[in-house]
């Protein structure tokens, strides 16, 4: 099969920055992939990098784009390299959505979209499947304010970036957190490997005394990857040490990373980033293969690549775990952003 291929990069500004371990995020950047087959049916795509959490640069892909032809086949889709897993998932998942999922399967010339151009509507940018969310707090004292508002849009697990200030403030900060969620919430502890060997030992310490001692009506539900990707062996201690759970997300950011923690013997939570873990069916093959433990997780994408992502979430998921999709709040509500990329290219 043959594809009329084009593509617009894109920039969505933050309603706050968002700061990790990894520094402050204040724009999302990404690619937009349109796929046009022989009978005009048209498969949307997205490519949406996080060079520092392991997948290629917005660079990178954007290269990869700007060297294709204006016609691209089914085989050059399955032969993008492993070192470009976003373009990978991109591709791959915009050749899967040609059905006429989002809407009018009519492609046209450039700028003759008109009345048949794809409107992202509330159904497609909240799909139907049965998942439950967990809601992303904002890291340091702001989540004492934002659970709230969270909590009344429907989310029962939260996510709450630690490893970000002094490990003392963070937990006194963690102290009246847990003690003002409601009872029977679940919460996530979100590291992004920038805890030390001691911190982290101090941390799931305190969590597993708080569980110890009946104190909590909530649950921890695990921390997520508490030390840097190199220390992959002493995380795998850690998780045989302690009863709080550990969930692998940087270690495990890409197909080989995933695939190459679970031969050295990882058996815990695998946190999944669809929009850069490579390949879809590679995914499925590997995830129906082993059997593994997933918490499936956002990139910040647009709803092309959520759409895509919540479609594996809902296939791939075990143990009744939240997706962490939960990220609306983030970004200003635009159905159409996208005709306007589109068209004011």
């Amino acid at each position: 099969m043959r594809y009329q291929f084009k593509f617009r990069p894109y920039q969505r500004r933050f309603l706050r920055s968002l700061t990790t371990n990894h520094g402050k995020w204040d724009i999302r950047e990404g690619i937009i992939l349109r796929l046009t087959d022989e009978s005009g049916k048209v498969g949307w795509g997205e490519i949406a990098p996080i060079s520092w959490f392991g997948s290629e640069t917005l660079e990178q892909a954007l290269d990869f784009c700007r060297q294709l032809p204006g016609e691209i086949t089914d085989e050059i889709i399955f032969s993008i390299p492993d070192e470009l897993p976003a373009c990978q998932f991109g591709f791959e998942s915009g050749w899967g959505m040609g059905s006429g999922e989002w809407g009018v399967g009519s492609g046209g010339d450039e700028g003759d979209e008109g009345d048949n151009f794809i409107t992202l509507n509330s159904s497609l940018l909240t799909p139907n499947f049965s998942l439950l969310y967990s809601g992303l707090l904002p890291s340091g004292e702001a989540a004492l304010n934002q659970w709230e508002t969270l909590w009344q849009e429907g989310y029962r697990t939260f996510k709450w970036k630690i490893g970000v200030y002094a490990i003392a403030d963070e937990l006194e900060i963690f102290e009246s957190l847990i003690h003002t969620l409601p009872a029977f919430t679940k919460l996530r502890l979100d590291a992004n490997g920038g805890l030390s060997y001691e911190e982290a030992n101090l941390w799931l310490w305190t969590c597993d005394n708080l569980k110890a001692n009946g104190e909590l009506a909530l649950e921890i539900e695990f921390i997520e990857q508490p030390l840097p990707v190199e220390q992959f062996q002493q995380m795998l201690e850690l998780s045989m040490s302690y009863e709080t759970a550990i969930a692998l997300d940087e270690s495990v950011a890409t197909l080989g990373q995933l695939a190459a923690c679970h031969q050295q013997g990882w058996r815990g939570i695998f946190v999944i980033k669809p929009g850069i873990v490579g390949s879809p069916s590679r995914l499925r093959k590997f995830c129906h293969q082993h059997q593994i433990d997933t918490v499936f997780s956002s990139v910040f994408e647009t709803a092309i690549a959520r759409l895509a992502a919540l479609q594996l979430a809902a296939e791939l998921s075990r143990n009744n775990r939240a997706i962490g999709f939960g990220i609306d709040h983030f970004f200003e509500q635009e159905d159409t952003w996208l005709q306007s990329l589109w068209n004011d290219f």
